[in-house]
């Protein structure tokens, strides 16, 4: 009878550290494939469906703070700017962030692609990254137009955004070893540097010991 109760012991032991420890498990399997230009394994560990509706708030929140230290762009652009731009956020998370790219973009360590420099362009305009003053003054000159100024400034930041991409690519550091922790029963956040640029990615337990990728906090 004791043996048996050493037995299950023992089981119950090993199904607790098997279930906490999976998800830094899974966060050295994601290290090792990101070093190995594996974008495969990472594409696969993403949970698509729950990331780009989490990017495309993250985006449109940092878009409409950056918007109330501006009230003249925003009474100049009014309704139209504000659904132009989150109009850009949504077409560029939906293009930039698919298995394909993202395999992709691991592949080539961060070299700027069309879907990714669009994704970038769509961080700077949110992020305040954008000549505020030129944009109130192409309203200005374009009485209105709306849709022909975001798009002169679309196209500006997705070259200044290129080059930085490419300059960070070439010479910007990775982390060596990610901070790691749970932030809630089935939460797991991984947070370090990648090319330069802060980043905190998520996980979401999938069954017992499965993990997926549900959010990218963007620096």
């Amino acid at each position: 009878m004791k043996k048996l109760s050493a037995l299950i012991t023992l089981l119950l032991i090993a199904v607790i550290v098997v279930y906490a420890g999976s998800p830094y498990y899974t966060a050295y399997q994601l290290k090792n494939a990101y070093d190995a230009r594996d974008g495969a394994t990472i594409a696969a560990a993403i949970d698509y469906e729950q990331l780009r509706p989490r990017l495309k708030t993250q985006l449109t929140s940092k878009f409409a703070n950056t918007m109330q230290q501006y009230p003249l762009v925003a009474e100049l652009g009014g309704t139209a700017l504000t659904k132009a731009a989150e109009g850009f956020i949504a077409e560029s998370v939906d293009g930039a962030v698919t298995e394909q790219n993202i395999q992709r973009l691991i592949q080539t360590q961060g070299q700027a692609n069309q879907a990714t420099k669009e994704l970038a362009a769509a961080w700077a305009i949110a992020s305040n990254q954008v000549d505020l003053q030129g944009l109130i003054q192409q309203l200005i000159l374009q009485r209105g137009d709306v849709n022909a100024v975001i798009k002169g400034q679309i196209e500006q930041m997705m070259d200044k955004q290129a080059a930085e991409l490419q300059a960070n690519a070439a010479k910007g550091e990775d982390s060596a070893k990610p901070e790691l922790g749970y932030c809630g029963l089935n939460c797991f956040t991984l947070s370090g540097q990648v090319k330069g640029y802060p980043l905190t990615l998520e996980m979401q337990r999938q069954g017992l010991i499965g993990w997926k990728i549900v959010d990218v906090v963007l620096p």
